[in-house]
């Protein structure tokens, strides 16, 4: 799942979608891995999963990511990021 991660903002959640990937802000700065697990923390609650479902496969120092989402099918999944880019 492409994520397109902003750190150091005002407040986490999911922003939205930007060139195919699903825009999230989280508060902690991009500092020792402490944004990729706030990230972690974002998607698992917004995407309704467990945080061992996610794995972080590429982009561990960058702005775009690829998280691996286990347990889930990729219909489910769909339909879980379109409810939450549908939600006020």
């Amino acid at each position: 799942m492409p994520v397109r991660a902003q750190p150091g903002a005002k407040s986490s959640g999911v922003r939205g979608e930007q060139d195919g990937a699903l825009k999230v802000s989280v508060t902690q700065i991009a500092e020792k891995g402490k944004a990729n697990k706030a990230l972690v923390a974002v998607l698992s609650d917004a995407l309704d999963v467990r945080k061992s479902q996610l794995e972080l496969v590429t982009g561990a120092t960058a702005g775009h990511k690829q998280f691996l989402v286990r347990g889930v099918t990729v219909a489910e999944l769909r339909q879980r990021i379109d409810a939450i880019l549908e939600s006020p």
